[in-house]
């Protein structure tokens, strides 16, 4: 009786040590679009810390996962542009922040349409702007849809790829 006890405790434990890691450390993520191409694909599976969401230290290209409005079970995986504080404008195609062209690689090709970034977006001290690496094809804080993300609302950062194993490795 006491193995059966010990052993029925020992499952328990694991699983309470399971769903704590999940809840406030880690949890997983898969890619459902394309985009975040060429740094991440369809189908890819992310490990996503949810450490920087107790202590809030976000910095500019960082990949988050947010939720998608009020759906439950639906979210956006996105690269930070735009930091809280910041003037966000995109013209001609390229991304200007406090008036200052952005210098980064990430994107795929000219931006088409800055949405709500066609006029200046002054983000709150609780807002990031973010951005599709595939930015012609991708629903972002451009669009009403999305808007500014509040820093409450980021579950964590993206940083880890497991599948496909030919891809396993940091994400940047």
């Amino acid at each position: 009786m006491k193995k059966v006890f010990r052993f029925s405790l020992y499952i328990l434990l694991v699983l309470l040590l399971t769903g704590l890691v999940k809840t406030f450390v880690f949890q997983r993520a898969i890619v459902d679009g394309d985009s975040m191409m060429n740094t991440l694909s369809n189908g890819d599976n992310l490990i996503v810390s949810k450490l920087n969401s107790f202590n809030g230290k976000y910095k500019r290209f960082d990949i988050v996962v947010f939720p998608y409005g009020n759906a439950a079970d639906v979210y956006y995986i996105k690269r930070i542009i735009g930091m809280p504080g910041e003037t966000v404008k995109i013209e001609n195609g390229s991304i200007y922040i406090d008036d200052i062209p952005l210098i980064e690689h990430f994107g795929n090709e000219a931006i088409n349409s800055g949405g709500l970034a066609s006029n200046e977006l002054v983000l709150a001290t609780d807002e990031y702007f973010v951005l599709g690496d595939n930015r012609n094809n991708s629903t972002d804080s451009r669009s009403s849809q999305v808007g500014n993300i509040k820093k409450k609302d980021i579950i964590g950062k993206v940083v880890l790829r497991i599948w496909p194993l030919d891809s396993f490795g940091r994400v940047r």
